[in-house]
């Protein structure tokens, strides 16, 4: 049996059908010229999606850092309250001792 580039091409007809066989040859044609196409759009529309991506970061840290101080001063006031707590407790004791 010889090798035949007829056979193969037949193979790959059958197997993706001649649609997806025009598809393909358009695209590896057609993809030079589409491509700079491409990328003169798509660059702006990538830069904006990264300088929005940043504004976003920007805007949770400073809610995440604003919750982080917010979240300190609760725990300082509590540790006050449990220092004033336990120095009433002291006091009572040292009186009833007294």
């Amino acid at each position: 049996m010889e090798f035949q580039p007829e056979d193969i091409l037949e193979d790959v007809a059958d197997t993706i059908g001649v649609p997806g066989l025009v598809a393909g040859v358009s695209a590896v044609i057609l993809a030079p010229l589409l491509i700079p196409a491409v990328a003169k759009v798509g660059k702006p529309i990538a830069r904006a999606a990264i300088k929005g991506s940043i504004v976003a970061y920007q805007k949770a840290k400073g809610v995440v850092d604003e919750a982080g101080e917010v979240f300190e001063d609760l725990v300082a006031e509590a540790k006050v309250e449990l220092a004033e707590q336990s120095e009433k407790t002291s006091d009572s004791i040292n009186t009833v001792t007294s």
